[in-house]
């Protein structure tokens, strides 16, 4: 079972899974070369950085069909560090980034993806729509009328060719609009922006070195503050992405492999003289969008990528930005989810305030972890708003009056604790309170408090209070940290008075 289960990973899509990562490829080239330039260090550090994550986490990973490689993400948290401290101790960050993603893995961290909300992928998804289209800008500005053709034209293909009988199904309309547009550059000798006018591509392989630093806790206080928001942000979008393609192909994925993966590959990447990095949303969507669904296609996407800058750059380098800009104007329109913008009244009004607060966080400062843990936040700030308000408190008097009966129902937690406290009479002249628990629970210490509070203020007033139907999991709570029954734990509240 395991064998063919490895099999289908591998070969179950081999035609598919190599158009796809020939296409990917060629995206990466440029994106690694921009996001080093970002970072302030030389293109090969990207390029291979992009080799080694894509090999390790195809080979590892815990979802397949996802493209992890350099990413500007990752590249904006490293320019104070090149700046100020060169390199080399990028390179070290970048060993020290892998580590904690790795014991993030073994702490299975990646589950905690459990906690965020449907809306707050969407605004990540959104968000990265947006920006993904906002970073091609630089390429259509103050450019020649030939730019703005090409570009059309290669939109053009990417997507009418689908449309044309057998061939459009079969051979990923992205790598037509590269080849096409490449031909055509070439042919009419247009003078537009090239991937070789954006930096020089590496002549050699990567080589195996450690960083030359110091090995000392000076090293490591240089280091940790910018190591530990990489792995952070890192895991963020790897594990983001690996949500979104787990909706693009109905399949599910291991989260917490998928951490130890981006791990193990970033510490491979500093070993080889690379950049952090991290999957990428973008070229994920072009992996899966040109039939890309195996490890196959991450696999061959990194080594090919390796391949053509070292031994094919005079062909590589004269790819117009163009037919690479049309591709990604492709892959922000499809990664942006332009129903959530359809379905903004229909849904509850929470979940669109959170959707779009991620989108504005993410768009204005950059931050992907930022953006997300706004609408996290949000999300459970609403949740907890939403839950309180399904707590309520009945009450009804014997016959003789000398006794009343509360009910308590709903979910008893920090937000809820205040309503629950109005709704006692504590006034009221009767011998005994009967508060009925059967169909309450209680969650946390604000709400023993709360309980706490109610049963003193009616012993205050000189009535007899019985709790009866607390469950197994609050009484064990209330039993911990309750104080109404420890008449040694009421001196001390009370202060002896």
């Amino acid at each position: 079972m395991l064998l063919l289960s490895k099999k289908q990973e591998w070969l179950g899509n081999v035609r598919g899974d190599i158009l796809a990562g020939t296409v990917v490829a060629l995206a990466l080239i440029p994106e690694a070369i921009a996001f080093s330039i970002i970072a302030g260090v030389d293109p090969k550090v990207g390029l291979y950085a992009s080799f080694c994550i894509a090999v390790v986490t195809a080979l590892i990973g815990g979802r397949p069909g996802m493209i992890s490689a350099a990413t500007a993400a990752m590249a904006l948290l490293m320019v104070t560090l090149v700046k100020e401290h060169g390199l080399q101790y990028l390179l070290a960050a970048t060993i020290l980034t892998g580590v904690l993603q790795v014991l993030a893995g073994y702490f299975r961290l990646g589950s905690l993806m459990s906690f965020v909300s449907r809306s707050v992928v969407t605004g990540f998804v959104n968000a990265l729509g947006i920006l993904i289209f906002m970073a091609q800008l630089p390429e259509l500005t103050d450019v020649s009328w030939h730019v703005y053709a090409m570009t059309v034209a290669g939109l053009g293909i990417i997507y009418l060719f689908p449309l044309i009988p057998v061939i459009g199904k079969s051979v990923p309309s992205p790598l037509v609009c590269i080849l096409v547009l490449t031909g055509i550059a070439l042919y009419l000798k247009l003078e537009i922006r090239t991937i070789g006018d954006m930096g020089e591509l590496p002549d050699t392989l990567p080589i195996f070195m450690l960083p030359e630093i110091p090995i000392n806790w000076d090293t490591l206080k240089i280091i940790l503050p910018y190591s530990v928001p990489l792995a952070v942000v890192g895991l963020l979008e790897s594990l983001m992405t690996a949500t979104i393609v787990d909706d693009l192909t109905d399949t599910d994925s291991d989260k917490n492999r998928e951490c130890k993966a981006q791990g193990f590959a970033n510490v491979g990447a500093g070993m080889l003289g690379g950049m952090a990095g991290c999957a990428m949303i973008g070229q994920s969507v072009i992996n899966i969008k040109s039939g890309g669904r195996g490890r196959l296609s991450t696999l061959y996407a990194g080594v090919l990528l390796l391949i053509m800058v070292v031994y094919l750059s005079d062909w590589i380098s004269q790819i117009p930005m163009a037919a690479l800009v049309a591709v990604m104007i492709m892959v922000s329109i499809g990664t942006f989810s332009w129903s959530s913008i359809r379905d903004l009244k229909k849904n509850p009004r929470s979940s669109s305030i959170v959707m779009i607060a991620t989108v504005v966080v993410v768009v204005w400062t950059h931050n992907l972890a930022l953006g997300v843990f706004v609408g996290v936040l949000l999300a459970s700030l609403f949740f907890a708003n939403k839950i309180s308000h399904f707590m309520y408190v009945e009450s009804d008097q014997n016959e003789q009056g000398d006794s009343r009966t509360y009910r308590v129902i709903g979910q008893m937690f920090f937000n809820s604790v205040d309503k629950f406290i109005a709704s006692f009479d504590f006034k009221e002249a009767v011998e005994k309170v009967v508060i009925d628990l059967h169909r309450a629970h209680f969650w946390d210490i604000s709400s023993v408090s709360a309980l706490d509070k109610v049963v003193l203020k009616f012993r205050r007033e000189g009535a007899e209070v019985e709790l009866i139907g607390l469950n197994d999991a609050s009484a064990t709570i209330i039993d911990r940290f309750g104080v109404h029954d420890k008449p040694e734990e009421i001196e001390k509240v009370v202060g002896g008075h």
